[in-house]
């Protein structure tokens, strides 16, 4: 099983000295944003650096377009449709699986990464995730989430957070990555916010300064405990369904079955094991 994405850096794609900086950087993946980040008057420039700077960029990338109902849509899917099959697609703001739909036959045979941003776009979560083959991934836009559902604190946002990891394992997706957290300054809030996410079932985070990176991977990456943990599961219980047992005790008392083998799998994996 090979390592999962845990950092992704935004960069407003405006901005070409910051694009080659995330290019550089250690994030897993870089989102190059089209959208919220980049200002009316300067989308067909950021458009022009994204087709120039991503043609060759030989690592993850991803590109966050407009939305369908804006007047740069079709100028940023002639972009993405411009650059190699490798670069996935950020979709903003879906609220229904037509919209994915379209955006599949729009972009054929490129990943579509589906951010959910709305009350609606909640309910309808695993209809999304399921829309089509092309949907590599959903997560939320927390920002605009909390505005339309009027709420002030991660409270509100527990049951939609919920949702979305439900939905993208019904969906046999990826675990979903975090929204970003917005105050840059406040790494121990960050960590502690993203151990709250990876409690939940998130796995990663989205992040807008490169200083973030750090604390993210720390956060969502196994303990010294965890791992060797997980490694006694995976050893006793191979051990145990090779016997043809369905459940054994570990050394500290815990009772445990076959069904932890995968989650055993999933932190040694995070661990580069």
């Amino acid at each position: 099983m090979s390592a999962p994405a845990l950092t992704l850096l935004y960069v407003p794609a405006d901005r070409p000295d910051r694009v080659e900086k995330a290019l550089a950087s250690p994030a897993d993946v870089v989102l190059a944003d089209l959208e919220d980040a980049v200002a009316p008057a300067r989308k067909d420039e950021a458009r022009e650096h994204v087709v120039r700077l991503l043609a060759s960029a030989g690592r993850p990338v991803q590109v966050r377009i407009n939305h369908a109902s804006t007047p740069w849509h079709a100028a940023d899917l002639d972009a993405v449709r411009s650059l190699p099959a490798a670069v996935g697609a950020r979709i903003p703001k879906v609220e229904s699986p037509d919209e994915v739909r379209a955006l599949a036959a729009a972009l054929p045979g490129r990943d579509l990464h589906v951010l959910i941003e709305s009350a609606l776009g909640v309910e309808r979560a695993l209809d999304i995730a399921t829309a089509s083959p092309q949907v590599a991934s959903i997560g939320l836009g927390e920002a605009d989430l909390r505005s339309d559902l009027g709420v002030t604190d991660d409270a509100g946002l527990a049951w939609a957070r919920s949702r979305v990891v439900v939905a993208a394992r019904a969906a046999r997706l990826v675990p979903p990555v975090m929204s970003a957290y917005p105050n840059v300054r406040d790494l121990d809030g960050l960590a502690a916010s993203c151990r709250a996410g990876r409690a939940l079932g998130f796995r990663g985070r989205t992040a807008i300064h490169p200083s973030q990176l750090d604390t993210i991977r720390a956060a969502f990456l196994p303990s010294e405990q965890e791992v060797s943990r997980a490694r006694e599961v995976l050893a006793r219980l191979g051990d145990a369904t090779a016997a043809g047992v369905g459940a054994i005790a570990l050394t500290d008392g815990t009772f445990l079955d076959v069904a932890m083998l995968e989650q055993a799998r999933t932190v040694l994996a995070l661990a580069g094991e």
